[in-house]
Parts: structure tokens; sequence; C-alpha cells
């Protein structure tokens, strides 16, 4: 971990790879692994603060000889603020920290400052996909994207958001919480063009 690291540390001065896409909190980082192994065309930034994630992606990273991963081990909105606008082709947030209680609820990272800066961040068209096994938090993503004008929500039929897509790798979080009874959620969001100021709808996701 020592040696390996600092070799896929973010450099502010470094030129980005194109297209490029950012994980906000890879637990164990097998999603973007996994990405990362099935678009080697791509760049994948991915942002965790835990140690054992961390070593888990390095670990999957060397297996996989993975040349187009670089991991930022801080808080990602520092990384998000390093970044140029319109740089992201698709951005993760998939089971983050649902923080239940109501007094901690400003503490998600969905919510408007966040979006507010993903949304710069986004080209026109690309995806923000996010996902939550939790029924309160699954509620608030919905509020608080839709809420957004610069997000658009494509779902038509339930197993849009109830089915994982083929090309979404499953976590080790996403099994323990099937096994445990719960439903996950998956969203994927769309960044409106620029110039599309029509508001956000809702729909019943029930």
């Amino acid at each position: 971990m020592q040696e390996l690291l600092p070799k896929l540390g973010f450099d502010p001065a470094a030129p980005l790879a194109a297209p490029l896409w950012l994980e906000i909190g890879f637990g164990a980082g097998e999603h973007l692994a996994a990405q990362a192994a099935a678009r080697r065309d791509i760049g994948f930034f991915g942002c965790e603060i835990f140690r054992n994630g961390v070593a888990a992606l390095l670990a999957l990273v060397e297996a996989g000889k993975l040349q187009n991963v670089r991991i930022f081990a801080q808080d990602a909105r520092l990384l998000m603020a390093a970044l140029p606008e319109a740089s992201l082709g698709r951005s993760f947030v998939l089971f983050p920290d649902p923080w239940p209680k109501a007094r901690h609820a400003a503490r998600r990272f969905i919510g408007r400052p966040n979006l507010d800066r993903l949304a710069a961040l986004l080209k026109d068209g690309a995806e923000l996909r996010a996902a939550s096994d939790d029924p309160g938090h699954v509620a608030w993503i919905l509020e608080q994207v839709l809420r957004h004008p610069a997000f658009a929500w494509p779902a038509t039929r339930p197993a849009d958001w109830r089915e994982r897509p083929a090309d979404w790798p499953q976590t080790r979080y996403e099994r323990k919480a099937i096994a445990a009874g719960r439903q996950p959620h998956y969203f994927t969001f769309v960044r409106r063009p620029r110039a599309d100021t029509s508001p956000a709808f809702a729909r019943d996701f029930a």
C-alpha cells in the first residue's frame, strides 16, 4: 500500500484522462475495479477516506493490472473542487451512509451543495448513478436530485430502479443488504443540457 498508493494519487497538474468517471465512497472497491477492468479506455477516480477500503481497492488494481485507476484517499469534495467543469462522463454514489436520524440528514452526501458541484463537473448527458437500500435515504435521494434543475430521471417503469443494470457490478454491501431482506434501489439520473432549464419532475417510486 505504501508503495502503490502514491503512484495512483491525484496530481492537479497532470493532464486528465478523457473520458473520466468518478466514484465517491468506493467502499471495498469491487464496483470501481470491475468498471475499470471492463472499460480500460476510461480513466477512473475513486474517493474513499477509510484505509481498509483503499487497501482493498489497491489489491484489486494490482491483481487486475489496472492502469486507468487513480485514488483520492481524502474527502471527495476536495477533489471535486480541483476538477475542471464538464470533465466527467459519469459519477457514482453507491450505498453511502444514510445518516438515518433526522438531525443528521445534512451530513448526507447527496444534497444541494454537492449536487451543484456535480452538475458543474458532469458533461451534458452524463450520468449520475446512485443506490441505497435504506427507504428513508431512497426518498431523500429522489427528493434532492429531482428538485435540482440540472438533473432528469428518465425512468419509465419500476424495473428501472428495482433491478440493477447489467453494466452495474454488484458490491459486497449490496449482497449483504439483499441477504438481510433489504431492497436496493438503483437510480440513473442524467445531466440535462446546460441550455435546458425545464423543471425536473417526480415519479411514483413505490
